[in-house]
């Protein structure tokens, strides 16, 4: 009974929880090829490609051959593992910003995307 008894003055502080996870979104380890490339009106595209590590509803974490400094806006395209109307093979297409690179790996908050249909190999 005593332990929920606050003196005046005392600040009450948020319990410390150890490797507390910060992420609004969970994340899925889905490894996937991916192509991307900038999108700066100024400078010539930079594209390559790599594999998606992970993935959530708002960010997708991939290997990069480039090394892009936090903020660089970009454009990736995922392929997705589902079909549409187990036909059509789909992209999900998403840009945003870098959020942060590290050993080769790029983090990119996601602020738009879409799917788009892709051709199979060798059809019209």
């Amino acid at each position: 009974m005593l332990e929920n008894i606050l003196t005046l003055g005392s600040r009450l502080e948020a319990p410390e929880i150890p490797n507390a996870e910060r992420r609004r979104s969970s994340r899925f380890p889905i490894e996937r090829e991916l192509r991307y490339k900038t999108l700066n009106q100024r400078a010539e595209a930079l594209g390559g490609n790599g594999k998606t590590l992970n993935i959530s509803s708002s960010g997708v974490l991939f290997t990069s051959e480039h090394e892009f400094p936090v903020g660089t806006r970009l454009e990736v395209s995922i392929s997705w593992p589902a079909q549409l109307n187990e036909r059509c093979l789909l992209n999900l297409v998403a840009r945003g910003r870098v959020t942060r690179f590290s050993k080769g790996q790029l983090a990119l908050q996601i602020q738009q995307y879409e799917f788009r249909t892709q051709s199979r190999p060798g059809q019209r």
